[in-house]
């Protein structure tokens, strides 16, 4: 049988663990700047096709 402290600590470690594997509501709201920036390099190069990734990861960068 384990003590409360020990109980109190195991517990804590899954919480750890599980919260770290969610991903949370800022990055939600990160990935939705990014897509909102790179929507606007697009839209100022006229929607040019073939340049996706390129905006993606300068917004990205300018996010970081």
């Amino acid at each position: 049988m384990k003590t409360g402290r020990a109980q109190n600590k195991t517990s804590t470690s899954s919480q750890q663990q599980s919260s770290a594997s969610t991903p949370s509501a800022s990055n939600y709201k990160t990935a939705e700047q990014i897509a909102i920036t790179a929507y606007m390099k697009a839209q100022a190069r006229g929607f040019e096709p073939g340049h996706e990734l390129e905006d993606w990861l300068a917004a990205e960068a300018e996010h970081q």
